[in-house]
């Protein structure tokens, strides 16, 4: 080949930007294409009922600008127009927006659908780029000005001879992003003396990276350089439309914001012709990550995925920033572990950093797109013992001591190392229970006669009867409590190992009347210095500390 296949694109002479010292303080106009730009790319299009739903999900969520369809290229768009409006469904804050070509019998057909509506926008398009006008129209740049002063020219006589109004009007330079940049203010500027004065809101130019071919920070220079150029800004709303065909819609879009755009088109989860759209639930959540009011209510995820995957065919991916399943998910073990203190430490890391939010791993509280604490931490052969931790304190209220939590979590480890794949909460509250509460084997209490002190300090004094296999030895002990007291008088036994009693702790599982209460003892052997726990539940809280220091006494014997 003479010429490279591919080179870097050219940079834009911007002298002096401004841009990288911005700071975006307010959340832009979104604007939603959902209905028509994302609609069009859809394996298989919504039918007008999805179409309805799916608006009014858009409204409940608060988009003020709704991009509805494109009535002259197909009689189903059409029908969609005339009913929101005949049926009075678009909300008196809400515009809808129409699109169309520069073609006058198209123009004509697209008017007439707007008849009642109140304050719609009709947005007309003309590809600018060098590549579309010559090699797709054979058309000079000249010609391509005339096209779009000459629709401009039609709608606006159009409009008014069908007396409908207000109507705002958005002209889209298709492919900006790859058209010459004078040339393209030079075209905007015609345009917009030929539509005449207007308040700002009901101008708009729209400068779309309609095939995504540069680096984010050049579609942010020419937005600044557009907005140095142009002389109608105080007239004129900027808005951008980036798609995502190189991955960086978002970042473009967010860049663009900085550079003077003021409006934002896109699809809630960026579908959309190839690659799509810019994600518009992404952006606008990433902004409000950032203390900035959205105005967008994004507070049941769960919600909007299942209605637009049921209107798109499309799923969402697990791995989507702020919708996906997998998105506030730990399965790495010291993901897991930080997650879980920083949770529980977030008032501590709330002051320090002086703001509400400050977690581990975590870039917004799930809580604000309806996703529960419960399903942060997910188990598999990852996973480490803070996640297992968490799991069985947030799903059963079992608060196993810091010490205890390295063999529950070996535990689980050696079940999913023989089964592999994922367990949920209850298969985990399974292999504890199974392997650690109310243990059963060699040595079995069968009776106690608890008496007081024996007036040397001691508070308790016990007998208790110790069936060791089949044979029953009658042991006293003392202590300071029952567990203390028991294992005093275990210790006098030769047929116990030797051990120390080293941790016990305890509490109550659930609030009502009906609560059992769960303890936990740890003991350590002396032969080899292990530490080893039990845990015991009973509703008993005594004889849930009892349980407990037997099933440590009988785990002695099955752990190496």
């Amino acid at each position: 080949m003479k010429y490279p296949k591919y080179v870097y694109p050219q940079p834009i002479p911007l002298k002096k930007r401004k841009w990288p010292e911005h700071q975006i303080t307010q959340a832009p106009v979104w604007t939603s294409v959902d209905l028509r730009d994302g609609n069009q790319a859809l394996p298989i299009p919504m039918d007008p009922e999805t179409k309805l739903s799916y608006f009014k999900l858009l409204v409940k969520i608060g988009f003020k600008e709704i991009e509805v369809g494109f009535p002259s290229a197909s009689q189903d768009d059409f029908d969609f127009v005339r009913t929101l409006i005949e049926q009075d469904m678009v909300p008196d804050d809400v515009r809808i927006s129409v699109l169309t070509q520069a073609r006058k019998h198209l123009i004509d057909k697209t008017v007439e659908s707007l008849k009642g509506a109140k304050n719609p926008i009709i947005h007309c398009y003309v590809a600018t780029s060098d590549l579309h006008g010559k090699f797709v129209f054979g058309r000079e740049r000249n010609q391509v000005k005339q096209m779009a002063v000459g629709g401009t020219q039609m709608i606006k006589d159009a409009v008014a001879a069908a007396g409908i109004g207000p109507v705002g009007y958005e002209f889209s330079p298709e492919e900006f992003s790859d058209s010459d940049l004078d040339f393209v203010v030079d075209l905007c500027k015609s345009v917009k003396e030929t539509w005449g004065p207007s308040a700002k809101q009901d101008f708009i130019l729209n400068l779309p990276a309609t095939v995504e071919r540069r680096p984010p920070n050049q579609y942010a220079d020419m937005i600044e350089y557009f907005c140095n150029e142009y002389p109608y800004l105080d007239e004129t709303s900027i808005s951008v439309h980036a798609h995502n065909d190189q991955g960086c819609a978002v970042a473009a879009t967010e860049l663009s914001l900085l550079a003077g755009a003021e409006r934002v088109e896109g699809t809630i989860f960026g579908h959309g012709e190839r690659t799509g759209n810019l994600d518009i639930s992404t952006i606008a959540l990433n902004l409000y990550s950032r203390g900035i009011d959205t105005g967008l209510d994004f507070s049941d995820m769960p919600e909007v995925v299942k209605i637009v995957e049921n209107a798109s065919g499309i799923e969402v991916h697990p791995r989507h920033p702020y919708a996906g399943q997998l998105v506030f998910t730990a399965f790495s073990g010291s993901h897991q572990d930080a997650i879980r203190k920083g949770i529980d430490s977030k008032d501590k890391t709330g002051n320090f950093f002086k703001q509400g939010w400050k977690v581990p791993y975590l870039h917004i509280d799930p809580a604000d797109v309806g996703r529960a604490y419960e399903k942060l931490i997910r188990i598999n052969s990852q996973s480490g013992k803070g996640g297992v931790a968490y799991i069985l304190e947030k799903e059963f209220g079992i608060f196993a001591p810091k010490q205890m939590q390295p063999e529950i979590g070996a535990m689980v480890q050696d079940h999913l190392d023989v089964n592999g794949g994922e367990i949920g909460a209850s298969e985990l509250l399974e292999i504890f229970t199974s392997n650690f509460v109310n243990i059963e084997g060699r040595y079995t209490l069968d009776s106690m006669d608890r008496k007081a002190g024996n007036g040397q300090g001691d508070d308790i004094s016990v007998d208790i009867v110790l069936d060791i296999d089949t044979s029953k030895f009658k042991l006293s002990g003392h202590g300071n409590g029952p567990i203390s007291a028991i294992t005093h008088a275990l210790q006098n036994c030769p047929e116990v190992p030797d051990f120390v009693l080293e941790d016990f702790s305890e509490r109550t599982l659930g609030r009502d009347a009906n609560a059992k209460a769960i303890a936990f003892v740890g003991i350590r052997r002396k032969g080899d210095g292990k530490l080893i726990y039990g845990a015991g539940e009973h509703s008993n809280i005594d004889r849930a500390a009892l349980n407990a220091l037997f099933s440590a006494l009988n785990r002695t014997l099955i752990i190496d």
